[in-house]
C-alpha cells in the first residue's frame, strides 16, 4: 500500500472511520476492523471449544479487532501502522487483513511494487522493508521551538522552549 495515492486507498480499503490533518502535506486515515470469533458447540466427549481457546490463549492468537492508522504524505501513503487485540495464532497483525484485504487483491496502479521473496514480500512475521518517513511528513514547525526538559526534579514543564 505504500505510495498510494489517497484516492486509491479509499477505492479499495473504503472510506476511513476517522482522519486528521496534521500538518499542509500529511494526514492520518483510520480505519477500524473486527473479526468475529468462531464459536464451537460444547461437547461432553471432546472440549474442542476449550482446546481451541485454550490454544489460542497461549498461542498469542484470538485477536478480534484491529485499526489501521495510516500516514498519508503529500496525498501518497507513506507509514501503515496496526493497533488492538490483532494477532492469529501465527503470525502478528493477521486480523488487520479485513481492513486490506481488498488492497491486496487488486493491488493499484499507485502502490509501491515489493520484490517478491521465497514466501512473497509480506509475511507474517515481519512488515515490509518501507523506506523512512519525509521530514514535511513527520516535522512540526512547531515542535522544532521546544524541547524535552532534561532536568527530572526541575518544577518546570516538561516541554521547555529551545535555547539558541
Amino acid at each position: 500500500m505504500i505510495g498510494m495515492t489517497s484516492y486509491d486507498l479509499q477505492a479499495c480499503a473504503g472510506i476511513p472511520a476517522a482522519t486528521k490533518q496534521l500538518n499542509d502535506t500529511t494526514q492520518i486515515f483510520v480505519y477500524t476492523g473486527t473479526h468475529k470469533q468462531p464459536s464451537y458447540g460444547g461437547s461432553t466427549l471432546i472440549p474442542v471449544g476449550d482446546i481451541v481457546t485454550t490454544i489460542s490463549q497461549f498461542g498469542g492468537g484470538g485477536g478480534t479487532t484491529c485499526t489501521a492508522v495510516i500516514r498519508l504524505d503529500h496525498d501518497r501513503v507513506s507509514d501503515v501502522h496496526y493497533t488492538g487485540d490483532n494477532d492469529e495464532l501465527f503470525g502478528t497483525d493477521g486480523i488487520c487483513s479485513i481492513i486490506t484485504r481488498g488492497c491486496a487483491r487488486q493491488p493499484e496502479g499507485t502502490m509501491k511494487k515489493s520484490a517478491g521473496g521465497i514466501f512473497g514480500p509480506v509475511s507474517a512475521f515481519h512488515p515490509p522493508i518501507t523506506p523512512n518517513q519525509s521530514t514535511s511528513g513527520t516535522y512540526s514547525p512547531q515542535s522544532g521551538s521546544v524541547v524535552l526538559n532534561p532536568d527530572a526534579k526541575s518544577s518546570d514543564p516538561a516541554v521547555i522552549p529551545r535555547t539558541q
